[in-house]
């Protein structure tokens, strides 16, 4: 996509205009609209073949050589764009802007206009098959300060109009990001990435493509103008104060936002001004560790958005995304979400009735999204008719609701407040079923325009028409056999036998028929009449379609109009969506409302995982197993505390545990009722977690170095607020190594951070550390032990593990009896040795490889007491009694 290619002497009209077009579109994809195709030549074919998989072949040469060639139908294109969007291309759209017929008026050779309507990148898709309706397309604006400690992103979700605008911290860059979720990141091109460690590789992780944007596009007066622009505004002291940063952001993606959409800017909406003051932080590595959005696998459906979303809508969907990406930090706005919730659990039938008018709640904000940049069809005048249709439906039974909560009396003054002077328009003017496209015509209601209606009855009745006037030259010349017929050269004419055509060429008949053609057996007339019907006939279905295109674009006229009203109700009937589903989840999965204020407080009574216990239920694995789980200032018992050190035996749930408490707080904070019995939370301001093992290795990371890091940044951010979710820190490295990191990091959260937090490990010794930490306490997953195996209860209690059941676990898994057997030998003498011997000294003690050898996996023990007994007895010759007496005597060897 980078090769300049000029013109030479053998370059055809057209491919001069090709490759025109082409060298102000350099880093593009150019998709050049020849009548039905939209074709591809030199390089960009030859990249769009392989990407795409479709045949290459040449058209024409150029310095000589043929010009390769590929093509995609213009019906079929959208899918052909995704792929290519999918690999990271941008593409250049090139309309035909003219007839092809106003082109031959200018000479035989001339060629049709064309140029560039748009530029099609990851984040400027707006095609409703290209889009995840689940999911926000962000576009998305990274501008850093000099001193490099502030960052500001400017986001702008084209699909719904949806502009969110922050400035934070260099460090919660990572975090940001990742909850954004951005399909295109717009940097500065003097930006340095710091290599593959750096935005590069998080935009990776991401899905996010990079695009470098000219530094001076960073420019805070710019931005500044721009936006009152498009808000329509001389201040913006309405939608709050902006920073330099923030407008500069502001100002790059404006830009890109004009460039790529070149005559048609979408719809904006007022701009979000975010502070992470105002929400729960979390930073990216927490995001993965608790899939909020998606698993680690990058599937919707093992993470928590998945587990608990009952909408019904796209919208609602995405809203309920944004929820739990931003649990909030205001406990009256929390409570004003709960209170919505609460109210339609509690009225069920009402929840129902509006779930059953949210089912045919069209995407609205997408729909007028296309309509804006002039990418929509008939059906998305369609989808706003039935969203104000139903917009006022769900209002009108909403309103009906006693008592109803103030986040739902603002949905349905919101909902009012649209015109139904539009609804009328749309009901009106439309027809039931719609086409996709404008250009396909036949979407306008018959009786809406009468003229419209006469050029349709030209259109379809020509048959008639000519028919008629067929019978009526046979009469008039009494020639029974006179034929109207129709070909491309001479339209309508009057074809009669030879024989009977001197008939027509003397008076009075030479008057209307005027000779056109003579052929061996035929000759070929003409009247005015004929040919005044042909003109009626040949222009009015252009005349109809043109008719109707007014009609289409005075209709989204009509809606742009009301498009800030209209955008308003679509998000007041997302959020109603995420209610109603909110309210069935919790009526489902039996949750409960958190009481939320602003202590320290975390008690959280019979708790549970809820994914997790939603992947049991499905099962039909059991019940998931409640705990408790109390953060408090500890006791002179040890048996409470803020920070808890949590042992137990791997499999027995630790780390479901430990996200199930975190997953609680961010539902709590987002609004949700939560998967307990009673729950009582203190605000938490970030949330931490690192449970579970990866590595980095395209940045040059081990495992062990991803998990210092990351813990690194819990130490240096968390705070008296914070929830930390640690899990087995400091085993990736030596045992003392790992036992002396994992202390001292413990140590750090009680007396420094002081932050609620769980604390998963392996390493026994650390429970020792509570008799000296006032607020920490031991916890324990417990099990049973049973015939040398263990079964795992799940249930959370104060205490310590007495070890760690590894090999009992090894042998669930499949480990091979030998390798068990001498696992137990070499155990049974390191927990014997009284000092911890050297290695050299146990290898002695347990020579090497003593597993392989058949005899040494089981060497023939003594009998026990009881075994000795058991052979001793003489079954057949003792009586009643003596057997009992004999079965207490057996008892004894055992206790």
């Amino acid at each position: 996509m980078t090769t300049a290619y000029k013109p030479d002497k053998s370059t055809t009209p057209m491919m001069a205009q090709f490759l025109e077009i082409k060298a102000a579109n350099m880093d593009c994809l150019l998709f050049y609209r020849m009548g039905d195709f939209f074709e591809l030549f030199l390089e960009d074919a030859e990249i769009a073949s392989r990407a795409l998989g479709i045949t290459l072949t040449t058209r024409g040469k150029h310095m000589g050589e043929p010009i390769p060639m590929c093509g995609v139908p213009v019906k079929r294109a959208d899918e052909y764009l995704q792929k290519l969007i999918k690999a990271g291309f941008r593409i250049a759209v090139c309309e035909q802007l003219e007839d092809p017929k106003e082109a031959k008026k200018r000479g035989h050779k001339a060629v049709v206009r064309r140029d560039v309507v748009r530029l099609v990148t990851p984040g400027t898709i707006t095609e409703e098959n290209l889009l995840d309706n689940s999911r926000n397309n962000f576009l998305t604006a990274l501008f850093e300060s000099k001193k490099g400690d502030e960052v500001a992103l400017a986001s702008l979700d084209i699909s719904t109009g949806d502009f969110e605008i922050c400035a934070f911290a260099a460090n919660d860059l990572a975090g940001e990001l990742t909850r954004l979720s951005p399909r295109e990141i717009l940097v500065s091109d003097q930006r340095r990435d710091g290599g593959e460690g750096g935005l590069a590789g998080l935009a990776e992780q991401i899905g996010a493509t990079l695009s470098q944007q000219p530094a001076i596009a960073f420019n805070a007066r710019t931005g500044e103008a721009v936006l009152k622009k498009h808000l329509k505004v001389e201040a913006l002291d309405g939608f709050g104060r902006f920073s330099k940063a923030e407008l500069c952001a502001v100002a790059a993606l404006l830009r890109y936002v004009e460039l790529t959409q070149i005559d048609h800017f979408p719809v904006l909406r007022a701009p979000r001004r975010r502070s992470l003051q105002g929400v729960m932080v979390i930073d990216a590595a927490t995001r993965v560790n608790l899939e909020l959005l998606s698993s680690q696998k990058g599937e919707r459906a093992h993470s928590l958005l998945g587990a608990i979303d009952r909408t019904l809508t796209g919208a609602g969907s995405r809203e309920l995304a944004a929820r739990l990406s931003a649990p909030l930090m205001d406990v009256k706005e929390i409570d004003r979400r709960l209170d919505g919730v609460g109210f339609l659990r509690e009225d069920d039938r009402l929840r129902d009735d509006l779930r059953d008018h949210l089912k045919a709640t069209p995407d609205m904000a997408r729909a007028m999204a296309r309509l804006s940049v002039h990418r929509g069809g008939p059906r998305d005048l369609g989808v706003v008719q039935q969203g104000v249709l139903q917009a006022g439906r769900i209002a009108e039974r909403l309103a009906q609701g006693l008592g109803l909560p103030h986040v739902l009396g603002e949905i349905v003054e919101c909902l009012r407040a649209v015109d139904e002077k539009l609804l009328d328009e749309l009901s009106r003017a439309l027809v039931d079923d719609l086409p996709v496209l404008a250009r396909e015509g036949g979407f306008v209601r018959e009786n809406y325009r009468p003229e419209l209606d006469e050029m349709r009855m030209m259109r379809d009745e020509s048959r008639q028409i000519i028919a008629a006037l067929q019978g009526k030259y046979a009469d008039e010349t009494g020639v029974k056999t006179l034929k109207v017929k129709h070909n491309n050269v001479l339209g309508y004419f009057i074809e009669v036998t030879a024989s009977h055509a001197e008939k027509l060429m003397q008076p009075p008949l030479s008057d209307k028929y005027v000779h056109r053609q003579t052929l061996a057996n035929a000759v070929r007339f003409i009247t005015d009449e004929l040919a005044e019907a042909e003109q009626k006939i040949t222009t009015a279905r252009e005349r109809a379609l043109a008719m109707e295109l007014e009609l289409f674009a005075d209709l989204v006229a009509q809606i742009m109009a009301v498009q800030q009203q209209l955008g308003e109700a679509a998000q007041a009937l997302a959020k109603l969506d995420v209610y109603c589903a909110l309210a069935l989840l919790a009526e489902e999965r039996r949750h409960v409302r958190p009481k939320m204020d602003d202590s320290l407080a975390f008690d959280i009574k019979g708790g549970r995982h809820p994914v997790v216990e939603q992947a049991l239920a499905k099962e039909k694995g059991g019940p998931f197993i409640e705990n408790d789980c109390v953060l408090e200032e500890g006791e002179a018992d040890g048996q409470r505390g803020r920070l808890w050190v949590l042992t137990g035996p791997n499999m027995a749930g630790k780390s479901t545990f430990l996200r199930q408490n975190a997953l609680i707080a961010v539902m709590a904070q987002a609004g949700c009722f939560v998967p307990a019995q009673k729950a009582h939370m203190g605000l938490v301001d970030r949330l931490f977690s690192r449970v579970g093992a990866s590595d980095d290795l395209a940045r040059g990371r081990s495992t062990f170095m991803v998990e210092m890091v990351e813990t690194a940044g819990i130490l240096n951010q968390a705070g008296e607020r914070s929830l930390v979710i640690l899990d087995e820190i400091g085993r990736g490295t030596a045992t003392f190594d790992g036992l002396s990191i994992a202390w001292a990091t413990i140590e750090h959260l009680h007396e420094v951070n002081k932050s609620r937090a769980l604390f998963a490990t392996h390493y026994h010794e650390l429970t020792a550390l509570t008799a000296k930490l006032e607020r920490a306490a031991n916890v324990t997953i417990e099990v049973k032990e049973w015939k040398d195996e263990i079964i795992f209860l799940h249930k959370v209690d104060y205490g310590v593990a007495d070890r760690s059941y590894g090999i009992q676990v090894a042998r669930l898994a499949g480990l091979p009896d030998s390798v068990i057997s001498r696992a137990s030998e070499v155990l049974t003498l390191l927990e014997q040795a009284e000092d911890r011997k050297k290695p050299t000294e146990l290898v002695e003690e347990l020579p090497l490889f003593a597993a392989s050898r058949p005899q040494s996996v089981k060497a023939p023990a003594k009998d026990s007491a009881l075994e000795e007994a058991l052979k001793a007895l003489q079954l057949d010759d003792l009586t009643p009694r003596q057997a009992l007496d004999k079965l207490y005597e057996l008892r004894d060897l055992v206790d």
